[in-house]
């Protein structure tokens, strides 16, 4: 083989290794979270990107209103969501810690 045929094969796998290594997974990424803002609805619980947590009251295209207590209301970009918070899955996980603390407690009273 000449160099010339060496050279664009080695040239080839490169970019094929940066494409699979760095690109695709970011598109994916990027593709889930759009999927995520998109399917926001009133009565998520969400966290922003500086770590405020609130459920939704009110949303628009591009503005969430988040209700964070009784009293406080704040309006956010769409944008600034960074994940919903399953209400399931926390009150199971909730559940979990407080079922360990019961057997943590009961394995002390009988020691």
């Amino acid at each position: 083989m000449s160099p010339n045929v060496i050279n664009f094969i080695l040239i080839a796998a490169f970019v094929a290794l940066f494409y699979f290594m760095l690109i695709r997974p970011q598109q994916k990424r990027q593709k889930q979270r759009n999927m995520m803002l998109a399917s926001l609805k009133k009565g998520d619980r969400i966290v922003t990107i500086g770590g405020l947590h609130g459920t939704i009251v009110d949303l628009t295209e591009d503005k969430v209103t988040l209700k964070v207590n009784e009293s406080s209301r704040l309006v956010f970009e769409r944008s600034a969501v960074n994940a919903v918070l399953n209400t399931d899955e926390t009150t199971s996980k909730s559940e979990e810690s407080k079922k360990e603390e019961k057997k943590e407690e009961t394995v002390a009273a009988t020691d």
